[in-house]
């Protein structure tokens, strides 16, 4: 059994046998974070899609205090080093057995860049989702994204939950996410990215209601809430 927890925004906790893992965890200055970084300092894995702040968010202070191993592309884990911070180094397409299950980068349209204190950009590597797999279950975390045809190979990976941004602006809108689970063909499909602020305002109602017209199931899990699948 796994274990779905909605922090809010793209923030997720997942667990199950030997993992007890966060995706993206921002939760300072995230005005839908339903808990406390200090909430989850029992972490043992820690999954990072890309370096904007509102995905590495509190990476280093929740990595540091747990001890946990982040999983990144090679330039971001390049980064966290500097902090101390243990880390695997992946790239996109690869797939790597851990000892909860197995883990694969896909590809995402979309920046990835970390502003460090003095204001530089530094380049963090290419963008991506994760495929994470653990106790016989296939969980899709897209990351930030457009829509491209490389979700048509995912249907080849029986994903069981696709966790899929629609607030449009900086990633999917609401059709585009459709189009995506058509291509996807996940068991089933949530929403995430949206309303965090006016600009990636959408109805995650409209999402779950175009889901069902393509035989998917969805629903909507509001911060705070979990699923188990």
């Amino acid at each position: 059994m796994v274990k779905l927890t909605f922090i809010g925004h793209a923030t997720w906790a997942v667990e199950g046998n030997n993992l007890k893992g966060i995706i993206d965890p921002f939760f300072d200055g995230n005005p839908q974070a339903a808990f406390k970084k200090d909430d989850f300092l029992d972490v043992n894995y820690i999954f990072l899609t890309h370096g904007h702040g509102d995905h590495i968010g509190d990476t280093i202070y929740i990595a540091k205090k747990s001890g946990a191993t982040v999983i990144a592309c090679f330039e971001l884990t390049l980064y966290l080093d500097k902090f101390g911070v243990n880390t695997h180094k992946m790239h996109v397409g690869g797939r790597y057995k851990f000892p909860f299950g197995k883990v694969k980068l896909t590809p995402a349209l979309h920046g990835n860049s970390i502003v460090d204190e003095n204001g530089n950009i530094i380049y963090g590597g290419m963008p991506y989702g994760f495929v994470i797999e653990v106790d016989g279950k296939k969980v899709y975390h897209a990351g930030d994204t457009g829509l491209t045809m490389d979700m048509a190979l995912l249907e080849r990976e029986n994903i069981d939950v696709a966790l899929l941004p629609i607030g449009g602006n900086f990633t999917m809108d609401i059709e585009d996410a459709l189009r995506a689970v058509e291509l996807i063909k996940p068991k089933l499909a949530i929403p995430m990215h949206y309303n965090t602020w006016p600009v990636i305002k959408a109805d995650p109602l409209k999402f779950v209601e175009g889901c069902k017209k393509l035989g998917v199931e969805s629903l909507v899990v509001n911060p705070g809430e979990s699923i188990e699948i």
